[in-house]
Order: C-alpha cells, then sequence, then structure tokens
C-alpha cells in the first residue's frame, strides 16, 4: 500500500506537537496522586479539552505516515479523558476512533468512507503494515474493544481481537474449544513492540486486565440470565480474580451469591454474600439478597436481622469513597452496566425493608413487633412515601390499602381492636369513590382470537375492572375487619352492622349471581371476595348467636356453606346453629359428614389454590369454631340414645 508524506512531517511541527503531548500526560501524572476527590476529577476535564484540541490541530493537516503514531497516541489519550469525564463508554460508539483508521487508510493511500466500523478494522489491520503503526493500532483496538462491551458487543469484541491476533501473530488466534474464546484472545493478545516510548494517560497492562476482567464479568452475566449456572458460576469467579476496585469486586460476589442461590446451595451463597460485604459494606444489596436467602432456609431470626441491619444502614450517609491511586479513567464499572446487574444490584428503598420487616414479624407470630414496625411504615407513608419508591414489579411493597389492612390484622390480635377500626376506616374512606356503583360479573371480557380494534379497548375495560375489583376487595375487607375488631369489644350490634356493610357491598357487585365463571384475570379477586363474604356471614352468624337471635345466625351459616360446603368453620358452625334451633337430627346428619372427611383434606384443597392474602389470616383465626369437642361429645350422645352409630 503507498505510503503519504506530507507538509505535516516536518521534523518541527512533531517535535512541538510530542513536546505538548508529554507535558499534558505530565500533568496528569502529577495530579492523579491526589484521587477522584481532589485534584484528579478536576484534571479529567481539562485533559479532555487539552488533548482534544491537540488532536484537531493535527487533523488540520493531511494524514501523513510519521505523524500517525503520535496522532494516534493522542486520539488514544484523548478518548481515555471522554469516558472518565462522563463517566460512560456508551455515548457515542467512539466516532473517534472511526475518525482515526480513515486517517490511517488515508496516509496509506486508500480510503474507506463507506464500511462499517467492523469492516474498517478488518480493512486496516489486514492491509496497512506500516511496523511503526502497529502498537498504536492495538491500543487504539483495545479502546473499541472498551466501548463494545460496554455496549455487550461480546461477539464484534471477539472478531476484533481474532484478527489484533493474526495481525501480530497467526499462530496465537487458535483457543482450545473447551475454553472461553473472547478470554483466551484477551489473554493472549500482546501489543506488539515499539521503538520511543510515547505517553500514555493510562497504561494497556492496566486496560488489558480490566477488558479481562469485564469481558469475564458480562459473560457471567449473560450465563446467569440464561440459567446456565454452573458456566456462570466459572466466569464470574474468573471476574473475581480480575483487576477491579471493591466495590466492583464486592458486585461480582453478590452476582455469584445470587448465582448459588439459583442452583440451590444456600450455603454457598450465603458465603458468597458474606464476602462481598466483607469486600464493601456498603454493598447493601449483598445484606438483602442474604435475608432472602435466610427467608428460604426459614431461619427467621438470621433473616429478621438482616433486614434490621439493612434498615439501618440505609438511613445512614455513605462514607465517602476513599481515595484510589491510581485513577483509572476507564475501569470496569464502566463497561458492566446490564439490565441482570441492574436489577440483581437494585438498591432498596427504607421503606420497603420496613415494610419487610413487619410482614415477616406478622407471618411469623411475633405481633408486638409487626405492629411497631406497620406503625413505623405508615407514618413513613404520610411522609410522601409513594412519591418516593415506584411500586413497580421490583418493589417489595404492595398496594397501599393491603398495608393498611395487614397493619389492622396485626393491630387486631395485639387487642388494639380500636386502633384496627380507626386504620380500617381509613381504607374505607380512600376507596368508596373508586368503585362503580355497579359491578356485574356476568359481563365478561375475554380476548379474541384475533387482534381486532376492539381488542385494546377490551384489554383497557379488562383492566379497569380489575382496579374496581381491587377496591371493592379492599373496602369490604375493611368491613370485614372492623365486624370482628366491634365483636371483641362486646359490641354485637356494631359488629353486625359492619359485617352486613360488607355482606351489602358483595351483593351490589353481583360477583355470585347466575352461576357465571369470572374471567381468568380476574379470578383471583373473586376468590379473596369469596372468602371475605364467607368470613363475614361467619362473624355475623356467631354475632346473632350472641344475641339468641338463633334463626337468622341459621341463615347467615347456611350460605356460608353453600359457598364453601366443605369448609370446617362453615359447617361446625351450621351444625351448632341447627342444634340450638332443636333440630338435631340435621345437625347429626352434617356432623357426620364432617366427620367422614378426610383430616386436612380442606387444608390440602386450599393448598392447591391461591394463598389468600395475609391480611385475611386474624380473620380466618377469629372464624375458627372454638367449641368443636363439646359439640362433638353432645352429637355423639345424641346419636347413641337414639340407637344411631356415631360414626355411620
Amino acid at each position: 500500500m503507498k505510503r503519504r508524506r506530507g507538509a505535516a512531517s516536518e521534523p518541527g511541527c512533531l517535535r512541538a506537537w510530542a513536546a505538548e503531548s508529554q507535558a499534558l500526560a505530565g500533568r496528569w501524572q502529577a495530579a492523579q496522586c491526589s484521587g477522584p476527590d481532589g485534584a484528579a476529577a478536576r484534571e479529567v476535564r481539562l485533559q479532555r479539552s487539552g488533548f482534544g484540541e491537540l488532536l484537531l490541530r493535527m487533523r488540520g493537516l493531511p494524514a501523513a505516515l510519521p505523524t500517525l503514531p503520535l496522532e494516534l497516541t493522542v486520539l488514544y489519550n484523548s478518548l481515555l479523558f471522554t469516558m472518565g469525564a462522563s463517566n460512560s463508554a456508551i455515548e457515542g460508539e467512539a466516532e473517534g476512533i472511526h475518525q482515526g483508521l480513515l486517517r490511517v487508510l488515508e496516509a496509506c493511500g486508500a480510503c474507506g468512507q463507506d464500511l462499517s466500523t467492523e469492516e474498517l478494522w478488518q480493512k486496516v489491520l489486514q492491509e496497512v503494515t506500516a511496523e511503526e503503526l502497529q502498537a498504536p493500532l492495538h491500543r487504539l483496538g483495545a479502546l473499541q474493544a472498551a466501548w463494545w462491551l460496554a455496549a455487550s458487543r461480546l461477539g464484534s469484541t471477539a472478531g476484533l481481537f481474532r484478527l489484533l491476533s493474526n495481525a501480530e501473530d497467526p499462530g496465537t488466534a487458535r483457543c482450545p474449544k473447551a475454553e472461553n474464546e473472547l478470554l483466551s484472545l484477551l489473554k493472549a493478545w500482546r501489543v506488539p513492540a515499539e521503538g520511543a516510548s510515547l505517553p500514555l494517560v493510562q497504561s494497556i497492562e492496566d486496560l488489558k486486565e480490566i477488558l479481562c476482567t469485564a469481558a469475564a464479568f458480562l459473560q457471567g452475566l449473560q450465563e446467569l440470565e440464561a440459567g446456565n449456572f454452573p458456566t456462570a458460576l466459572s466466569l464470574l469467579q474468573e471476574a473475581a480474580g480480575g483487576f477491579c476496585s471493591k466495590s466492583v469486586l464486592a458486585q461480582i460476589y453478590t452476582c455469584l451469591g445470587c448465582c448459588a442461590q439459583r442452583m440451590g446451595k444456600p450455603q454457598t451463597a450465603l458465603q458468597h454474600l458474606k464476602r462481598a460485604l466483607q469486600v464493601d459494606f456498603q454493598c447493601l444489596p449483598a445484606l438483602s439478597h442474604v435475608a432472602a436467602v435466610y427467608h428460604k432456609l426459614g431461619e427467621t431470626d438470621a433473616e429478621l436481622q438482616a433486614l434490621a441491619l439493612l434498615y439501618e444502614a440505609l438511613g445512614k450517609n455513605p462514607p465517602a469513597a476513599a481515595s484510589s491511586s491510581p485513577y483509572f479513567l476507564i475501569r470496569t464499572e464502566l463497561l458492566v452496566h446490564t439490565p441482570i446487574l441492574a436489577s440483581l444490584l437494585r438498591r432498596r428503598h427504607p421503606s420497603e425493608v420496613k415494610y419487610l420487616l413487619a410482614q415477616r414479624c406478622l407471618q411469623d407470630g411475633r405481633v408486638a413487633d409487626a405492629v411497631e414496625h406497620y406503625l413505623d411504615f405508615l407514618a413513613l407513608l404520610q411522609e410522601g412515601l409513594q412519591q418516593q419508591v415506584p411500586l413497580d414489579g421490583g418493589s417489595a411493597l404492595p398496594r397501599i390499602p393491603e398495608v393498611f389492612l395487614e397493619a389492622a390484622s396485626a393491630l387486631e390480635q395485639a387487642g388494639r381492636y380500636q386502633d384496627a377500626i380507626t386504620v380500617c376506616e381509613e381504607v374505607i374512606s380512600r376507596t368508596t369513590d373508586l368503585i362503580p356503583q355497579k359491578l356485574r360479573e356476568e359481563e365478561r371480557l375475554e380476548q379474541p382470537e384475533c387482534p381486532s380494534p376492539e381488542a385494546g379497548l377490551a384489554g383497557g375495560l379488562l383492566s379497569q375492572k380489575k382496579e374496581s375489583l381491587c377496591c371493592l376487595t379492599w373496602r369490604a375487607a375493611g368491613y370485614l375487619h372492623q365486624g370482628w375488631a366491634w365483636a371483641e369489644l362486646g359490641q354485637s350490634k356494631e359488629a353486625i352492622t359492619q359485617f352486613s356493610r360488607c355482606l351489602g357491598d358483595l351483593l351490589r357487585a353481583q360477583l355470585y349471581g347466575s352461576g357465571v365463571e369470572p374471567t381468568e384475570n380476574l379470578l383471583p379477586e373473586v376468590e379473596v371476595l369469596q372468602k371475605i363474604r364467607l368470613l363475614s356471614l361467619i362473624g355475623r352468624g356467631v354475632q346473632f348467636l350472641e344475641l339468641g337471635r338463633h334463626k337468622e345466625a341459621l341463615l347467615d351459616f347456611q350460605h356460608g356453606w353453600q359457598i364453601s360446603p366443605g369448609d370446617p368453620a362453615a359447617t361446625s358452625y351450621l351444625v351448632q346453629a341447627l342444634w340450638k334451633l332443636n333440630r338435631k337430627q340435621e345437625a347429626a346428619a352434617h356432623w357426620q359428614k364432617l366427620s367422614q372427611s378426610c383430616p386436612g383434606e380442606d387444608r390440602e384443597q386450599e393448598g392447591q389454590g391461591r394463598p389468600f392474602p395475609l391480611y385475611l389470616v386474624s380473620c380466618l383465626k377469629q372464624a375458627t369454631f372454638p367449641h368443636s369437642e363439646s359439640l362433638a361429645r353432645s352429637i355423639q350422645d345424641y346419636l347413641r340414645t337414639t340407637n344411631q352409630d356415631p360414626l355411620s
């Protein structure tokens, strides 16, 4: 290929540019020792401008072979500062590299204006043989690899290093099939030797180590996302032994912990996660994952301790990052920022952790602690929590009315019935205006088999109907909790009023008429509403019994039994009401059917369906029939006196 020599090759001009480049690099070396929080951070912006201006002056003249090694070195330094100043390797696709390669072809009497960056690299590395350009081109190739790794273009990166390896030594391009090709190429790559040493603001040796670490980290994350856990584990372990800061090392150990957890190795996961915290305690996502592992293991004490530490740490201002020397312009963290990494390292809001503490305590029966945490959470809510935390799929927070209802459930179990009533009143008042006058379950919304203009409208209506059902569920649950709370306070008439309001909501919704099955999308809400109706009927029936209104109680228990014929509480209360009305034969018949059912059968059936919300657990406990043994003895005595087999 023909080489061009022009006016720009005059020794005086070249010496001046080299001296200026040397001065800029020397100033950077002096400033970087003060760390990123001192002069180095400010110097990055100044140096970016200085090298950029020098590069523009060099490119103002025709490309010439004698100046190209210096020009490519200035370009290398300039791009390093561009990346360091922006803290990103994605903004623009290193257009400067593309222009630099075109300048190389121009100096050699060729062109490549219509070529893509990958095609341009192939042409340059295959056709440009000038020995003095090999080292600068390899350094520029390392920068191109950094940009491509940051864009997760692993295939392009591997292709580039194949070309670089072939350009240096055709025998080094091959690697055993069992090895990771990209890592093998990176490790085998060497920058060709050059004569005069030109000033570099970041050594190529350091950059190579960072590329190897980033490549292993990125591929490990890809394999983790794809579910190839053994391969992911191997690559992440490779990255952990690489060249990176403590914060990145802690992130890698966190990913190793998540990988081990998904492999069903919780103890190994805990080891990796604890190692992450030892390296950098500010890696709080690792502590969040520790709590999740303990939750899976059923170790509630350890889980609550981890959550408490996490909440405390989130409330503190993190200490200033320690200065590092030297200050690297290209760092592993600039090259690795994938969606799965963002998901694994999502930093929880303190309110999410406070809610988890409340929820876990309530689930574990630690009622006093649950009440304290729920009240703290509600206080945070008053400070505008909904503006601080996006309630997306990644958040631990349920819908806000459900949190209120869970708090009411905790207050009831703690014996704070009046407070529970007040909390439920907040739910009722806030949801009342959101519920339409009439919800018709028989107006089923089914998606058509083929797309149609009406499909989007149907989906919108379905979503609107689902939201209305949610609001109805929350308000009905509020009345349900108030009914049980008034009952515990001995106010039977007030309790009956609240249970009746709950049932009135459900009847107006017409969710149980004409035997129409709900759509699949609405099924969870309908199942919860059915359970709320059953619990309200039992609750109101119990209060009727307290007031001696046995016939009204019997009607409620009969309706409850029709909703859920296999429910032990519904059947037991029905038997009791029949017994009190001296309808002993009917009572005995229902009792015998209940006795003949397999122990635990109903629990098994319930376990196969969807779990009910946490806020209903206290109501389920309150609806449990308390007189099973005494009622059973009475019925057995009755059956013996009438010469009937108690078990027939």
